[in-house]
């Protein structure tokens, strides 16, 4: 009987040491992998915005508006999504769009307004990569504002 004893104080004296040990590891760990994650980005900035272009223009959304142009700002915010850990970037974007000839869009004035937007691109894998999604009339800080309790900012080291 005194051996479970034993045997259970030594279990919770290692679930301890690996919660106040393992805490401060996992932290230090994500760090390096942000810091990483965003030199990366920089380098890879101008390949992203196309890419995020190509595909965006695809997905027909907003409905019945083209995608004629993304002038890409320097605002940059970094979140990590607080479920899975997933690294996000916000980029700041004025896209301008046309309407469809033929579509709901065409006689709709403000059609030609450029739009205000966080275009999103994802670190997964050790690479960074968009589904070309854009949260629109919002800036990045707004954006990780809004979406707090989802994400957790993360300071860019310079």
């Amino acid at each position: 009987m005194i051996y479970f004893f034993i045997a259970v104080g030594m279990l919770i004296a290692v679930v301890t040491l690996i919660l106040l040990v393992g805490q401060p590891l996992l932290k230090n760990l994500q760090r390096r992998e942000a810091e990483a994650a965003m030199r990366t980005f920089r380098i890879q900035r101008e390949q992203l915005e196309a890419k995020f272009f190509d595909i965006a223009s695809r997905l027909g959304k907003p409905r019945d508006l083209r995608w004629l142009d993304c002038d890409w700002l320097d605002r940059v915010t970094f979140g990590r999504e607080v479920e899975s850990g997933l690294l996000t970037a916000f980029v700041a974007v004025n896209i301008r769009f046309e309407a469809v000839v033929g579509g709901d869009m065409e006689d709709v004035e403000a059609v030609g307004t450029v739009r205000d937007a966080a275009a999103l691109f994802h670190y997964r894998d050790g690479s960074w990569g968009t589904g070309g999604r854009a949260l629109f009339n919002m800036n990045p800080t707004d954006a990780l504002e809004r979406l707090n309790d989802q994400y957790e900012a993360i300071e860019a080291s310079n």
